[in-house]
C-alpha cells in the first residue's frame, strides 16, 4: 500500500474550525434557545459513550472524565452558534496504566467522539510506536516523524510507550528530534490534530519530567486502573459472548480460580490475559471434541469445561 508523502498539512484556517464544518447548523440570534438534549442526540454521543459502556467493563473514573469531556466539547459547540468561541481546546491526552485496561479502545472511541463533534475531520487513529518516528542515522527522523504525523491529521496519533522516544543515557540517541517535531505539530495544528500518549505511569512521569515542554501540552491525563478478579471474569463473559461459547457451572468455578491464579504471576496483562486464555481453551475445547470422536449438538460446539483450563501451566506453576 503507497503510503503518503511528506507534504505538510493545509494550515488550520483553512479548514472549518471546532463546532463550523459544512453540516453544522446556522448561527444562533442573542435571544434564541438551544435544547442541549437534542443537539446531544443529534451529534450522537450518547451512541459512543454507550457503546464505550458496552465494548470495556469497569474503568468508572476513565469513562467518567470521557464524559466530561464530551459535555465541554458539545457546549463549546452550542456557544460558537452564539459566537462566544473561546478557541479550540487543548485535546491531548497521557493514558496511563498496565496493559489489556483498554487504553487502545479508549482512544478509537475518543477519536470517533471528537470527529462527531466537528473537532476532528477524519476521527481515525494511527498508533505507532518509537519504531515508527525514531530513525537509526541522520536525517532518517525527521521524515519518519512526520510522515506518521501526516498520515494522522485529522484523527488521533496513539504512540505507545511514549516514554522510549527520551533515552537520556544515550547522547547520540534521535528521540529528541521526534519529540521537538512533535512538539512543534501539537501546538501549531492541535485544531487538526490530537495527540495521545500512552504507557506505564512511573515511566510517564519520568518522561514528562525530562521534557516539561510535552508535559505543558497534555491537558488530559487519564489512568486505567488494572481490573479486579470480578472484572476480568465479566470481561470472560463478553469475550465468550461475542465468540459464542459459554462456560459450564463448573467451567466458571475454574475460570475465576484460573484469573486468580494468573493475576499474581509475570507478565500479567489484565484483559489480554483474559483473551489469551481463552484462545487456548477454544484451542483446547477443539482438541477434546475430536478426540471423543462421536456425535456433537450445539451445545457441545459451544460449551466450554474445566478440563479445558485447567490443563494450562497456570495451574501446574
Amino acid at each position: 500500500m503507497t503510503r503518503p508523502g511528506f507534504a505538510l498539512p493545509k494550515p488550520a484556517e483553512s479548514r472549518p474550525g471546532p463546532g463550523q464544518d459544512p453540516a453544522a447548523p446556522e448561527p444562533l440570534a442573542d435571544d434564541a434557545t438551544v435544547d442541549l438534549t437534542a443537539e446531544r442526540c443529534g451529534a450522537g454521543v450518547d451512541q459512543i459513550l454507550d457503546a464505550l459502556d458496552s465494548d470495556l467493563v469497569g474503568l468508572r473514573p476513565v469513562k467518567t472524565r470521557v464524559r466530561e469531556i464530551a459535555a465541554l466539547l458539545l457546549v463549546d459547540r452550542v456557544r460558537g452558534r452564539f459566537g462566544l468561541s473561546a478557541g479550540p481546546p487543548s485535546l491531548h491526552m497521557c493514558f496511563t496504566g498496565n496493559p489489556g485496561t483498554g487504553k487502545t479502545t479508549v482512544a478509537l472511541r475518543m477519536a470517533e467522539l471528537l470527529h462527531r463533534l466537528g473537532y476532528l475531520r477524519r476521527g481515525h487513529v494511527v498508533s505507532v510506536t518509537r519504531d515508527d518516528l525514531v530513525g537509526q542515522y541522520v536525517g532518517h527522523t525527521a521524515p519518519k516523524t512526520r510522515d506518521a504525523i501526516n498520515r494522522a491529521m485529522g484523527g488521533v496519533l496513539f504512540i505507545d510507550e511514549a516514554y522510549y522516544l527520551y533515552r537520556a543515557e544515550n547522547e547520540r540517541d534521535y528521540g529528541q528530534e521526534a519529540i521537538e517535531i512533535l512538539l512543534q505539530y501539537m501546538e501549531n495544528h492541535r485544531a487538526d490534530l490530537v495527540v495521545i500518549m500512552a504507557g506505564y505511569a512511573e515511566r510517564m512521569e519520568t518522561f514528562f519530567a525530562s521534557n516539561p515542554g510535552m508535559s505543558s501540552r497534555i491537558a488530559h491525563h487519564l489512568d486505567f486502573p488494572d481490573y479486579s478478579l470480578d472484572e476480568l471474569a465479566a470481561i470472560g463473559e463478553l469475550m465468550l459472548r461475542e465468540q459464542r461459547y459459554r462456560l459450564s457451572a463448573a467451567a466458571e468455578v475454574t475460570f475465576r480460580d484460573y484469573l486468580a491464579r494468573r493475576m499474581t504471576q509475570p507478565r500479567f496483562a489484565n484483559g489480554r490475559s483474559v483473551r489469551n486464555a481463552l484462545e487456548r481453551a477454544r484451542l483446547r475445547h477443539a482438541n477434546r471434541l475430536i478426540a471423543a470422536d462421536g456425535t456433537l449438538g450445539k451445545d457441545d460446539l459451544m460449551r466450554l469445561e474445566p478440563a479445558d483450563f485447567l490443563a494450562s501451566r497456570v495451574f501446574s506453576a
